[in-house]
């Protein structure tokens, strides 16, 4: 259940705030009887609790609405989803067009974006402008967690307050350079800690940077129900989501990629043989083999879901070997693999997202 999300996108509140907090610009704050035994109690009676959070938004407010047109978190409510995966290729895709793109990886305890834009293992530096984000090429730099690790599979152990300082410590201090057309936001699944921390913190610059959601459902029954809590969560948080992308909804792949078998062994080779000399022209690597993954859910499926929300439906990406070779790798998909069975399907996607939030000097279509 989504508590109290409606009071926050209203008011920003301290960390480990009770339950029904008022908020510290509230005549109330530290006085109300939901503020008792609350640790910022003291400090929002004061008053000093407020200026820490107006001081907070001033400088992210500073950091980022006049060095970034486009800030797009890309989120979803189940894990396993692929989100990364659609965070990181759009990134690469767009950073292939020319556009310049950053991507902020605030999956403090999973951090995946280095791995799959082939950062693994750099670092970050520190100067008088701030913490200089690791690039990938002249277009595309990200910043994560996973850059100040001390190796790759130290575990973060971390309570929510310490999540949060880290995620406005990235969005205050990270140095994207003189113009970013995109920020990517790679969030972890679910609607807690980080999601609210972001949004409240994005709040601030609203005004100067147009701030928006992309939603990553797959198609069964489990991960739509968790999606459509995280649907509802952008629209009680005021969150505009552009798009609703369904991946992994069904498996494409050439039909000579293919393994075969009869009564659990495999005649791979035999039957290859046999299609090779009845019918060689299914086998040219334009001829795709392909298989629904998900039964249709009885709720509708993701186009009905986004529809019901209100969102635009992007489209939908199928299961291709292929784009996960190219995470795995560092690789932009639809550079490297421009006849894939999903290339398609993503490069609509990059436009469906263009379209919607275009860099500054194209204009945005009329809906």
């Amino acid at each position: 259940e989504l508590v109290h999300i409606q009071a926050m996108s209203e008011k920003t509140t301290p960390e480990n705030s009770n339950a029904n907090c008022v908020g510290p610009s509230s005549t109330n704050a530290g006085k109300a009887s939901s503020c008792d035994g609350c640790p910022n109690q003291q400090a929002c009676a004061s008053g000093s609790a407020k200026t820490q959070l107006d001081q907070d938004a001033a400088n992210i407010q500073r950091a980022l609405s006049e060095s970034i047109s486009n800030i797009l978190l890309v989120l979803s409510g189940k894990g396993g989803v692929g989100k990364s995966t659609v965070a990181c290729q759009l990134a690469q895709a767009l950073a292939s067009r020319g556009y310049s793109v950053g991507v902020l990886d605030v999956d403090i305890c999973g951090p995946s974006a280095p791995h799959m834009l082939g950062a693994k293992g750099r670092q970050v530096h520190s100067s008088g402008s701030g913490w200089t984000p690791v690039y990938v090429n002249e277009n595309l730099s990200v910043m994560s967690i996973a850059f100040l690790l001390p190796d790759v599979d130290a575990a973060v152990v971390w309570r929510g307050p310490r999540k949060n300082g880290l995620i406005k410590q990235f969005l205050c201090e990270t140095d994207w350079g003189e113009q970013l057309d995109y920020l990517i936001v790679d969030t972890p699944p679910g609607t807690s800690d980080e999601h609210i921390s972001t949004v409240q913190y994005l709040s601030s610059v609203k005004e100067d940077v147009n701030v928006n959601a992309l939603v990553v459902t797959t198609s069964e029954e489990a991960s739509l129900a968790d999606v459509r809590k995280e649907l509802n969560f952008c629209q009680k948080t005021n969150l505009k989501v552009i798009g609703v992308v369904e991946n992994m909804s069904s498996f494409q792949t050439p039909l000579q990629s293919l393994s075969f078998a009869k009564n659990g062994i495999d005649c791979t080779d035999k039957i290859l043989k046999l299609l090779q000399s009845k019918c060689p022209e299914i086998l040219n690597g334009e001829i795709m083999a392909g298989s629904v993954l998900f039964t249709p859910p009885k709720s509708g499926g993701a186009r009905d879901m986004a529809e019901r929300y209100n969102a635009p439906y992007l489209g939908c990406l199928p299961l291709d070997p292929n784009l996960l070779k190219s995470c795995d790798e560092g690789l932009c998909f639809v550079e490297e693999f421009e006849n894939s069975s999903a290339t398609k399907a993503f490069t609509d996607i990059v436009d469906g997202v263009i379209k919607a939030v275009p860099p500054p000097d194209v204009p945005m279509e009329e809906e």
